[in-house]
């Protein structure tokens, strides 16, 4: 299969794309200049500035009440700094200069071996934000909440829509009827305002809530798939001969039909990834999904999309151009996997 989603350009390149997110995905604290939980180091001195801003951070005072984690608790959730930093505008000898919030240079004194030995160089890539936070970092962890998001709902997705359509094209009769009324039901309402409604039941917002919300939103194209492929496959002659044979239902559908039913759905499923992502996002910018600090690329839209008429349009085209690259790859990728499971294309 690889090798003819290889052949595909497209596919490849969305194979590529997505294969290079999980990894700095996974790695994520590990490789971030801003290592803190969530990606939340906020120095207000240097809120808005530019891509490719230098500066340099001279470590103020230890913090007394941090904890030392292990390698696997950094890599999930990030590591507090040691020291409190402060971001430098000059240094003239024992003396540097710190910003302040009106724009001006305000001269310190310290000690000579404080200002050679304390001070370190930091770049931000992609500019700060309005809070002074690294953006680089947070359209990193962003990435894995969106990947983390449109795995759990395609997850719940995959197992609410394949039951519910097996269930229906096999057994037929009154299960049918009401299953696909269900459907019928469900398929009447946009998927963002179903998302949006099972987002108000839940009291507390958070990453359970957005992948619940977008899942039991999204399964119903999946369920409809499968009933029609289960309706042809069931009255094939080695389905026949399972019964004549006396397996049990259970083992006819998750052994007999199941399995040669994967295409259709594996496809679906990459449709859905996509779609996912894009719902994430939107409830996010409605401040209905992932709630600060913990960075999403919605939520970073929805926190500057106002500067976009400013000289600060890149801290809202950065995510959105995120968001854009990964649901065309996932589409890319859809695209790829259909040709390559297609046995008329053989």
């Amino acid at each position: 299969m690889l090798k003819k989603i290889a052949k595909n350009k497209l596919g490849l390149f969305g194979l590529v794309f997505i294969a290079l997110l999980v990894l700095l995905s996974i790695l994520g604290y590990l490789i971030t200049p801003d290592a803190t939980p969530k990606a939340n180091d906020i120095h207000l001195e240097i809120a808005l500035q530019k891509p490719g801003f230098s500066v340099d951070m001279l470590r103020k005072s230890e913090k007394k009440d941090r904890n030392s984690v292990s390698l696997f608790t950094k890599l999930v959730s990030g590591e507090e700094t040691s020291y409190e930093l402060v971001p430098v505008a000059e240094v003239r000898g024992d003396s540097f200069a710190v910003f302040s919030k009106n724009g001006l240079l305000l001269w310190k004194v310290a000690s000579k071996s404080l200002v050679d030995s304390d001070i370190s160089h930091k770049t931000f890539w992609l500019g700060t934000d309005r809070y002074g936070r690294d953006v680089l970092s947070r359209v990193i962890i962003g990435a894995r909440v969106s990947l983390l998001v449109g795995f759990m709902s395609v997850l719940l997705t995959l197992l609410i829509g394949t039951t519910l359509g097996l269930l229906s094209g096999y057994y037929g009769g009154w299960v049918d009827s009401v299953i696909l009324w269900l459907i019928n039901v469900v398929w009447s309402l946009p998927s963002l305002l179903i998302a949006i409604a099972i987002s108000f039941a839940f009291q507390e917002k958070g990453l359970y809530q957005v992948f619940l919300a977008i899942g039991l939103s999204m399964w119903v194209e999946l369920a409809r798939i499968v009933r029609g492929q289960v309706l042809q496959i069931k009255e094939m002659d080695y389905i026949q001969a399972a019964k004549v044979l006396g397996f049990g239902n259970i083992r006819i559908l998750f052994k007999h039909i199941l399995p040669n039913i994967m295409a259709p759905i594996i496809v679906v499923c990459a449709a859905n990834f996509a779609s996912a992502i894009l719902l994430e996002a939107g409830l996010s910018f409605l401040g209905l999904g992932v709630q600060a600090p913990m960075p999403s690329w919605g939520s970073m839209i929805k926190e500057h999309y106002n500067y976009i008429v400013f000289d600060a349009a890149y801290l809202a085209i950065i995510p959105g151009v995120c968001i854009m690259l990964l649901v065309m790859s996932f589409n890319f990728l859809g695209n790829a996997l259909r040709d390559a499971l297609d046995v008329n294309m053989k």
